[in-house]
């Protein structure tokens, strides 16, 4: 039998995640392929990360420690993306912030985030 090519997950950013990013991108050069090589396992179905329980049964949200090359200290002072599954075939990325700007983010911080994306959806 042929090998079945698994259709790619769909892979779209929230405007919070396209602004810290290009927040970030001028700090640290190299965000961009760091996030890419996340985004690029997302898009082959692997899911990655912590599931952050305290959202919501609704909610299937994820958080994930990304290396920042920019500095040489790991994935612990790297930077944080969190995201949502929203089926089996896409995902939502919520927010992404690095580790030294912002110690933690809420479970409600996170829900306002996808209740508000959805809010611009319709």
């Amino acid at each position: 039998m042929p090998n079945e090519e698994k259709p790619l997950v769909g892979i779209d950013l929230t405007p919070e995640f396209k602004q810290n990013l290009r927040v970030l991108s001028k700090r640290f050069r190299n965000i961009r392929s760091d996030v890419q090589v996340v985004i690029e396992q997302l898009q082959e179905g692997n899911i990655l990360g912590d599931r952050i329980g305290d959202i919501g049964e609704d909610f299937v949200v994820y958080k994930l420690r990304v290396r920042n090359s920019n500095i040489q200290k790991g994935k612990s002072a790297g930077y944080r993306l969190i995201y949502q599954v929203e089926s089996p075939t896409s995902i939502l990325l919520l927010t992404i912030y690095s580790k030294s700007d912002q110690e933690d983010i809420t479970a409600n911080e996170i829900r306002d985030m996808v209740i508000s994306f959805e809010r611009e959806e319709t």
